[in-house]
């Protein structure tokens, strides 16, 4: 599957916002508000396309993609680019997640070398699962409303 970053718009950013997870991952369903609409379309916010040019996911860095209680347990004092990813809830489960998150990856590495760092929830094994499969290692676990680990991958340098 060929994918496709669109900048985040208020279309988009209202269709991801009304996508609803089945349990346990109804935990990252959202509402569609101002407050989240303002966040998708003011926040480091990207939209990712398939070749059908249907909506399958997003991704986000910097700050939008912490908890933000995770920064009073110091998950983010180093220097990392933390980035945050969703997928369709249609898709999940189905064997995309390593061709998807490998996209964003890459499209990253293109863009620099820091170390990348995400959160997730601990109760995510199949994310967790697959954040190790690509090089993702666990750094430290921290309780906001949940329990949350952060992991780090260092970037390889590309060679031209």
């Amino acid at each position: 599957m060929q994918f496709y970053i669109r900048e985040m718009n208020e279309i988009y950013a209202t269709d991801i916002l009304n996508w609803k997870y089945e349990e346990p991952y109804d935990f990252y369903n959202n509402d569609l508000c101002d407050e989240s609409l303002k966040e998708f379309l003011e926040s480091p916010y990207y939209s990712i396309f398939n070749d059908k040019e249907e909506l399958v996911g997003f991704y986000c860095t910097g700050t939008a993609a912490q908890v933000p209680k995770g920064r009073d347990f110091g998950a983010y004092l180093d220097e990392c680019i933390d980035v945050g990813i969703g997928m369709k809830p249609e898709l999940t489960g189905k064997g995309y997640g390593s061709e998807f998150f490998s996209f964003i990856l890459n499209q990253l590495q293109q863009e620099n070398h820091s170390p990348l760092r995400l959160t997730v929830a601990t109760f995510n094994t199949r994310a967790i699962h697959l954040y190790e499969k690509l090089g993702f290692k666990k750094v430290m676990e921290f309780t906001a409303s949940t329990e949350f680990i952060t992991m780090k991958k260092v970037m390889n340098r590309l060679v031209n």
